[in-house]
């Protein structure tokens, strides 16, 4: 199903659900792994040991004895972070940005449950922030799942400063996923990323922009507003190449900032389906968790 498609559908949870179902049937499923332990090391039987601890499909396999000495926790804790300021209301078509990153939380939050992962959710708006403590079990998701659901863009990013203590709270590395369009006014988003990526923590950025806005085609607009700041600007079409250049030149650099700070940026067009996106997840999760 395309984007407008999926998105279209009145039920979040649905759409994550069905994204989920089609993304894995198309990809080797042993990349996706339950929720649970796995175990890190055997050795043989020795009189004594718990018979609890036999790995009785080894047995089967050699038929001898193996105790499980091991384990390695295998869920992950994730923070969602999204940015819904006004900016993320601009449209491309049938689609907002906003609703793009509505879908894409939603299932990123669905194949992260399935791991066993714990979840939280975070949104930035009205200059303030939004907190959904990261947690494991199925009401978590759904409560999750609403929270999404109800999410409209509205006022601005906010400054870091504000909020910095929820960030400096967990000792242990998390992964943080931020879908943001990288808009800002004086640099408050750029200052969140310095800061959680001095915490140490693996962070993924999903860029999410329309197609109109990366090659600048306004066709049939004569005039354009800016949604964080309410400047209006006229359209010129002798400008659009002078436009595709600085677009192009911005995108480079905000790309080559993070990467420079290690995080993981993927550029997402709104009309375009989740795939990347969610192979980038498991990629990185597949990292953390060995």
């Amino acid at each position: 199903m395309r984007p407008e498609e999926i998105i279209a559908i009145k039920d979040l949870s649905l759409a994550a659900r069905r994204t989920i179902d089609g993304f894995m049937a198309g990809i080797n499923r042993s990349k996706v792994r339950g929720p649970g332990l796995e175990f890190s090391q055997y050795r043989s039987y020795q009189p004594g040991d718990d018979l609890r601890s036999l790995d009785w499909k080894r047995y089967a396999r050699s038929d001898r004895y193996y105790i499980r000495e091991s384990e390695i926790e295998t869920s992950i804790s994730i923070r969602l972070l999204v940015d819904a300021s006004n900016s993320m209301g601009h449209r491309d078509g049938t689609i907002t940005k906003m609703a793009y990153a509505r879908w894409l939380a939603a299932s990123l939050a669905w194949l992260a449950h399935y791991q066993g992962d714990a979840l939280g959710l975070y949104v930035f708006r009205e200059g303030r922030v939004s907190v959904l403590p990261a947690r494991k079990d199925a009401q978590h998701l759904e409560r999750t799942w609403h929270q999404l659901e109800m999410l409209e863009p509205g006022g601005s990013f906010g400054d870091p400063i504000d909020y910095k203590h929820i960030f400096l709270g967990e000792q242990k590395r998390e992964l943080l996923i931020f879908i943001t369009d990288l808009y800002e006014r004086n640099g408050e988003i750029t200052r969140l990323l310095e800061l959680l990526a001095s915490l140490r923590h693996e962070i993924i950025v999903f860029h999410v922009m329309g197609r109109n806005e990366i090659e600048g085609d306004y066709t049939g607009v004569a005039e354009v507003e800016d949604l964080e700041t309410g400047a209006r600007v006229v359209l010129n079409a002798s400008d659009r190449e002078a436009y595709r250049a600085r677009m192009a030149g911005w995108l480079s650099a905000r790309r080559m900032q993070l990467l420079d700070q290690q995080i993981v940026y993927q550029l997402l067009r709104i009309d375009q389906p989740l795939d990347k996106a969610l192979r980038d997840f498991l990629q990185q999760r597949q990292l953390m968790t060995g």
